[in-house]
């Protein structure tokens, strides 16, 4: 399942980023979003999320939210 399939203040553990898009996989590296790390959905507005990763939030869109693997 994707994180956009996700529930809201549930976390998850990433368990892959599904993308062929490299400079996609790199972005969400930097924001913390790879294998093992812990993500929680903490709202979802029309097609943005907001979630919660170490301790940070950030608001991504529904592409982003489904190359989430959880």
């Amino acid at each position: 399942m994707n994180l956009a399939q996700g529930r809201i203040n549930t976390e998850y553990v990433i368990k892959e980023i599904k993308t062929n898009d490299e400079e996609l996989k790199s972005f969400l590296f930097t924001l913390g979003c790879y294998e093992g790390e812990l993500v929680t959905v903490i709202s979802i507005l029309a097609e943005n999320y907001v979630i919660s990763v170490k301790d940070a939030r950030y608001s991504i869109d529904k592409d982003l939210a489904e190359a989430i693997i959880v």
